[in-house]
């Protein structure tokens, strides 16, 4: 009997949540947009918004390879909010029924939030500013002028991000309506996880339960995995961290795994061009030219210098990776513009032979529905002039105090240009899914960098490259979430609002994330665990931008012609070879990434790929349903210890035990 009424419990909840699916999918039962924004969606929303900043922030401060979260936040807030129901219910409180609309506006915040963690410049063009990668770029180098230092400071960090985030939000409001329904822009990743929070709602409560608990499971053990780890590292050099995986002197070599639970899950979510990219990067540098350049000390450069000396073998894996992200940033660049400009074309020459309405007709009753719903609630267009206005009057004040180097005129000229500069980076976006926000800024940092001169072009450089990149940036964000938005029916004004509150959450928990690192850990060491690469990569290219090529060692220029040329090639070949051979050619943005940070964050990366592989072999459907949750597990267990960990570091208490593995 008992078992009959638990069959038939499952077949009433399998009943009402398809009566929720149909009842949400009609545009006159949806909710109006003051009621999809609820209190418990702003709690949710800011405490994904939290724990994603500080792993964010972990990451970015180790190797800098940030991957895209925003599936993970969204099954993240499914998980919370069905287990808060259940909770409630189970207590006897009558709850909400939980809505895709309600999940769309959590996971807008929540990305908003910890978007300004990866792409605020905390871990690049910031902390950039500060005197260690001032000293380590090499004090006296032409071009690295000793007053080119701003210390991290979490008053002048929030009021900055205030000021450029919220520009980028104005930015693209007018244009809303021509980029989603107008010229129909796919937004993959937007589509992407519009598709997965539908599938979230309309997948049976067995799939459902399924992912909380391989989520919950996975996250406690690998919560209890770095807990356990703590106690080995007493000194600097011990730990699992260090564990010898391929043998001492692969060790030495960064070749060995880290047991970091971070980067597997990363791995898992990444494709696996990039963690193989990743792999042939380590290879290719820590495995063959690094050991080589290194017997020719004495004669490359001279054997009196620091490891970490910009003209010793550092200056060169430096350079080398930043021609590189030169190379693959410059070729991307333009062919996305290209692919922009041939699209627009296109489209005007279809409108003049009145082919437009064409398109029309072959659309479907849901795709009427979802454009019904994105127009009719309508954000006014004097709202997005008026913010874009009254921020960027406050950003041409503002910067300059921050950073006189900076000075206002430039200010101006950058937010003359950021709206067709936002347009082109939104516009390609939506036809290839790359955000190019940073090869907008690196422009910017050339530019000014070049024209402000020895003493100011540093920090003008480095903070107009923030300028311009979080500007354009954050309005590609926005307009993907505006997909996301479009497919789940969703009201573009509560989306709208919900980017706002995670904007405004997400300059004050970044810096607070930043600062949680930065004074517990030795951050910039680079030979510690959160080296900021490319913040010594993002201050030597405006110390380029100042001095040209005489800032390079010997031969190295040579070196970074041949890669930069490489980096031309591999995505030439990529595009232009039919797809069984451009399939394999290498990311060389993932490459450089190795190529300062060593090879342990690769094989992690890798052992995610594998297991995500393996588990595509075994069964497949399962895969595509508990890969995302188990990854997400992985990631945030781990990101939940560096809080506690943060506080021993702080309050000076160190693990009893220092395991070390030496020759015999």
């Amino acid at each position: 009997m008992s078992m009959e009424e638990v069959n038939d419990k499952r077949e009433n909840q399998r009943e009402n949540l398809e009566e929720l699916h149909e009842e949400t999918e009609g545009s006159r039962t949806i909710q109006p947009w003051t009621k999809q924004i609820t209190v418990r969606g702003v709690i949710v929303s800011i405490l994904i918004g939290t724990i994603y900043s500080v792993i964010a922030m972990k990451i970015n401060l180790t190797t800098g390879l940030v991957p895209n979260l925003n599936v993970s936040a969204a099954l993240l807030a499914f998980v919370f909010i069905r287990t808060w129901t259940k909770v409630a219910q189970k207590a006897g409180f009558m709850t909400k029924p939980f809505t895709r609309q309600e999940n769309t506006m959590i996971q807008t915040c929540a990305v908003a939030c910890f978007s300004i963690a990866v792409g605020g410049g905390f871990a690049s063009y910031l902390l950039g500013l500060n005197r260690k990668t001032y000293e380590l770029s090499g004090v006296g180098t032409e071009g690295n002028a000793a007053n080119s230092v701003k210390e991290p400071g979490f008053g002048w960090m929030t009021g900055f991000l205030f000021v450029v985030c919220f520009v980028g939000l104005f930015v693209l409001i007018p244009l809303r309506k021509i980029m989603i329904v107008d010229l129909k822009l796919t937004y993959p990743s937007g589509l992407a996880t519009g598709v997965l929070i539908n599938g979230f709602h309309g997948q049976g409560d067995k799939s459902a339960k399924e992912q909380v608990h391989g989520f919950l499971k996975y996250f406690s053990a690998s919560f209890l995995w770095s807990f356990f780890q703590w106690f080995f590292s007493g000194k600097e050099g011990c730990g699992f961290k260090q564990f010898p995986t391929f043998g001492l002197q692969a060790r030495k070599q960064t070749f060995y795994f880290d047991f970091s639970m971070t980067y597997v899950g990363a791995g898992m979510i990444c494709p696996h061009l990039v963690n193989l990219s990743l792999l042939f990067g380590a290879v290719l540098s820590y495995g063959i030219m690094w050991p080589l350049i290194n017997r020719l000390k004495g004669d490359w450069f001279s054997e009196d210098l620091k490891e970490s000396n910009m003209k010793s073998l550092y200056g060169y894996k430096v350079f080398v990776s930043v021609s590189l992200i030169l190379g693959d940033g410059l070729y991307n660049f333009l062919k996305i513009l290209s692919v922009t400009l041939t699209n627009i074309h296109g489209r005007l020459k279809k409108k003049n032979r009145n082919t437009a309405d064409e398109g029309d007709e072959k659309k479907t009753a849901q795709d009427l529905k979802q454009n019904e719903l994105f127009l009719r609630e309508t954000i006014p267009m004097w709202i997005g002039i008026v913010g874009y206005v009254v921020f960027s009057i406050l950003s041409i004040i503002v910067i300059p105090f921050m950073f006189p180097q900076l000075k206002w005129y430039y200010v101006v000229i950058a937010y003359i240009m950021a709206p067709s500069l936002a347009f082109c980076n939104a516009y390609g976006a939506g036809l290839t899914d790359m955000n190019m926000a940073y090869n907008y800024g690196k422009v910017a940092l050339f530019v000014l960098a070049a024209l402000t001169g020895n003493e100011n072009g540093v920090v003008a450089g480095l903070a107009g490259c923030g300028l311009i990149k979080s500007v354009v940036s954050v309005a590609c964000i926005l307009m993907q979430d505006f997909k996301t938005a479009h497919y789940t029916l969703t009201s573009p004004r509560a989306m709208f609002l919900s980017q706002v509150i995670g904007t405004a959450i997400g300059c004050v928990m970044a810096p607070l994330s930043f600062f949680l690192f930065y004074k517990a850990f030795d951050v910039g060491n680079p030979n510690g665990e959160f080296k900021a690469p490319y913040a010594l990569i993002y201050r030597n290219m405006a110390i380029l931008g100042v001095q040209g090529f005489s800032a390079l060692p010997h031969h190295c220029l040579q070196l970074c012609y041949g890669f930069f040329a490489f980096a031309v090639a591999v995505n030439l070949v990529r595009d232009i070879s039919p797809h069984k051979i451009g399939k394999w050619m290498p990311l060389p943005m993932a490459m450089a990434v190795p190529f300062v940070v060593g090879a342990y964050f690769a094989i992690d990366m890798c052992l995610g790929t594998l297991i995500v592989f393996v588990s595509h072999k075994l069964n497949t459907k399962k895969a595509e349903l508990m890969v995302p949750a188990v990854a997400s597990g992985l990631i945030c267990g781990e990101g939940l210890w560096i809080l506690p960990a943060s506080i021993l570091a702080l309050a000076k208490i160190k693990p009893p035990i220092c395991m070390k593995f030496l020759p015999s």
